[in-house]
């Protein structure tokens, strides 16, 4: 017998199916004919306690022909060596029958497992798994979540068994929540204990969500659209009022920032100094609401005030507005609690500001987010591009085929429009001021000589006089 050859064996037909083919060293190859063409399986007979074997080492084309000689001439050295290849096989099939049924059995044993906790596992116990693996993450650590845990839902749910929670249960949480007027409180714990309930859905440990079937606008009633935005008159009123309201004085620069730069009041209560560049004017954010990092050209009007908070900050200190504890940003609630509460109707709170009307405005109560607002719609009616505008408030677009296709950045018309707001701003304020220090003239307009009107009348009127047409930089204060 001698050696095949691959030509040979490409030689093959459907007429030597079947057929035997030999080579030295105890190499036999059996033709198979089908669809897919001709293969030859190869098996290497050998002899060992006395007795003669056979175990396959390949079939070709799918393995070449050396590769074949390979497997038979390595299982030639294991038979030297005094080990039977085939009995060998035979125990690597047997392990594997055994791993799998030693997988069934540990996939069974999780299953009463869980089982068996399900029967033992309170809302409390819940709870707790759940701040071990998700609230832990949050930037507070879960301390906000675990206070209104404890407060309005763990009294009531806290000692139940997981199982037996049903719909009437949730509302025992909620309804007197609702009764205390606490509407949006309401809604957020209801959320927070939806978010509990399908964290133990995905781990197994109940079959339903108990808060399933019940809808988020039932509780506390449909959500409402915000739409204060300040005027042109009490942004002014604003400028008069802020130094008086006993604000700190980083406070008070806070809301001109955010009205000028249109961030959200978290964003500027985690700023660092490290990511504001006064002299070119910039600011990066690098973690934003939608996940993307936002950079923000920074007006005049901006950068005044951003330079009365350095004034005022110490050097050491990496956070532009520090808590506390200096090594931890400010809380975003600090900024938005010293608003409200000099806009309060009722009597001052225990350990509060007792300055409780200081900020109060015609159009009612404001906050951060309504300075974004108004911020965006001042831009509006400096016939800044409505795109352009999403774009500062870093709003991602609904549209996905635009945010596809549409991949323009708009930074040049950003920062014109950033640049027009801060100069609004400024003629606002000093608008403002400028009227005030007129009224020291006693004398009543309507006797005044024309001149003297003439003189006491606004800096601004002569520039829109002069204006004939409006731009994104120069457009009317009205």
């Amino acid at each position: 017998m001698s050696k095949l050859t691959v030509k040979e064996l490409e030689a093959l037909g459907t007429k030597d199916h079947g057929k035997k083919l030999r080579e030295d060293g105890g190499l036999i190859g059996s033709v198979r004919c089908g669809t897919s063409g001709v293969s030859v399986y190869f098996d290497w007979r050998y002899r060992f306690d006395g007795k003669v074997k056979q175990i396959a080492v390949g079939a070709w084309p799918k393995l070449s022909l050396a590769s074949i000689r390979s497997e038979r001439d390595r299982l030639k050295v294991e038979v030297d060596d005094g080990s039977d290849p085939t009995e060998r096989r035979k125990a690597e099939r047997l392990k594997t029958k055994v791993d799998q049924l030693e997988e069934i059995e540990k996939q069974q044993k999780r299953l009463d497992e869980i089982v068996a906790q399900q029967t033992r596992l309170t809302v409390q116990g819940l709870f707790e798994h759940w701040n071990d693996v998700d609230l832990v993450r949050r930037k507070d650590g879960g301390k906000e979540v675990r206070r209104m845990f404890e407060k309005d839902v763990l009294p009531k749910l806290g000692s139940l068994p997981v199982t037996d929670v049903k719909k009437g249960h949730i509302t025992l949480v909620t309804d007197p929540l609702l009764a205390r007027g606490v509407n949006r409180m309401a809604k957020v714990v209801f959320s927070l204990v939806r978010q509990m309930f399908r964290f133990a859905v995905d781990r197994d440990y109940i079959e339903a969500d108990p808060t399933a079937s019940i809808r988020k606008v039932k509780i506390g009633g449909p959500d409402t659209e915000r739409e204060r935005v300040l005027s042109r008159a009490e942004i002014q009123t604003l400028r008069h009022q802020l130094p008086k309201a006993r604000l700190m004085p980083q406070t008070e620069a806070a809301v001109w920032i955010v009205l000028a730069t249109l961030c959200r009041i978290g964003e500027l209560s985690n700023a660092k100094w490290a990511d504001i560049d006064l002299d070119n004017q910039r600011w990066r954010i690098p973690e934003t609401k939608n996940g993307k990092p936002h950079e923000i050209y920074l007006s005049d009007f901006a950068v005044e005030h951003f330079r009365k908070v350095k004034a005022l900050s110490n050097p050491n200190i990496a956070w532009v507005y520090p808590g506390r504890d200096p090594k931890k940003a400010l809380s975003s609630k600090s900024i938005t609690k010293q608003l409200g509460d000099r806009q309060r109707s009722s009597e001052p709170m225990k350990r509060r500001c007792k300055s409780t009307s200081a900020l109060v405005l015609p159009g009612g109560k404001w906050g951060p987010h309504d300075l974004r607002r108004t911020g965006a719609t001042m831009m509006t009616q400096l016939h800044v591009l409505p795109d352009v505008v999403e774009h500062c408030l870093n709003h991602i677009e609904e549209n996905r085929t635009k945010r596809v296709y549409q991949r323009h950045t708009y930074e040049h018309e950003m920062q014109a429009a950033w640049k027009a707001l801060g100069k609004h701003l400024t003629r606002l304020v000093t608008l403002h001021v400028s009227t005030a220090n007129s009224t020291t003239d006693d004398t009543p307009p309507s006797k005044q000589s024309p001149e003297a009107r003439k003189n006491t009348a606004s800096p601004g009127a002569k520039t829109l006089r002069q204006r004939r047409k409006p731009s994104l930089e120069t457009a009317p204060t009205a």
